[in-house]
């Protein structure tokens, strides 16, 4: 890439691509995971599809072009397997994309100490298993990326979700804290903020009633598509955000600039 300072303009297209690199997709089955895939795989890199579900992996793997790797990401052995393989394959990582994270939607009352746990377990461990195994990793190698998926639940208060809610403001802020630590290593740590997204997931949870309701507090109109997140992650992921570390980027439609006040009729001033 050229420098500004010399006038030049750099080839941006070329800064998308991502012609055979290596990256580690975790949560790769579904969802924003499955498009991610997607997304990258069209920008040329060669992929490590994870997933808790070894059909769900071996699926979006024949689909582009990847390899399968079925793991429980929380687990420190098993986030090392899936780096070691990556490793072999590719001969280096470049990226890692998370998309991993299920929100327990319940009252704080109701939130036992199992689901305390739960949820930072899948929000926030393997989070920092990546960073530490996978970013130690990529900073022997020569640098890399990292992409988590966040959520505006991390920025806003929602009802219902306030576990998720903390766990995904410690997964906010841990891309904050190692995006500085690691910056000066080569590895860049960033991720995304959406809002409401139509996942399998969630449209197996939600009717035509809630999207309606969702929908409303939306400037745009509507929750996001998988594939309207994945794009974000392709950014952060490609040689386009190289000046960018330790940022969260919201993803939501609008919905996160939005105060909650009703639009209601004001009188006429009075006049002095």
């Amino acid at each position: 890439m050229s420098s500004d300072a010399t006038g030049q303009v750099p080839d941006f297209l070329s800064l998308l691509r991502l012609d055979g690199r290596g990256f580690v997709v975790l949560g790769a089955g579904q969802g924003i995971g499955e498009q991610c895939c997607h997304a990258l795989a069209q920008a040329g890199a060669r992929l490590l599809c994870v997933d808790r579900d070894e059909s769900l992996a071996r699926r979006i793997a024949q689909a582009v072009g990847g390899q399968p790797c079925a793991a429980d990401v929380t687990s420190r052995v098993d986030m090392q397997r899936v780096f070691d393989v990556a490793r072999t394959s590719f001969g280096r990582v470049h990226g890692v994309v998370d998309i991993i994270g299920v929100a327990g939607i319940k009252p704080f009352a109701a939130v036992d100490d199992a689901a305390w746990e739960q949820q930072f377990d899948i929000v926030l461990r393997h989070a920092y298993l990546a960073i530490q195994i996978g970013g130690e990793m990529m900073a022997g190698d020569g640098g890399g990326s990292f992409a988590f998926v966040g959520s505006m639940s991390g920025n806003r208060s929602v009802p219902n979700q306030t576990a998720y809610a903390v766990s995904k403001a410690a997964l906010h802020h841990l891309v904050r804290c190692a995006g500085a630590e690691y910056a000066r290593r080569g590895v860049r740590i960033n991720a995304v903020a959406p809002g409401y997204v139509r996942t399998p997931r969630l449209n197996q949870r939600l009717d035509a009633g809630a999207w309606e309701a969702i929908s409303r507090v939306i400037p745009i109109g509507r929750p996001a598509t998988p594939a309207e997140i994945a794009g974000p992650l392709l950014f952060l992921s490609c040689d386009l955000s190289a000046h960018m570390t330790g940022e969260v980027i919201a993803v939501d439609g609008g919905a996160g600039v939005m105060a909650a006040f009703p639009d209601v009729k004001f009188a006429p001033a009075a006049t002095p």
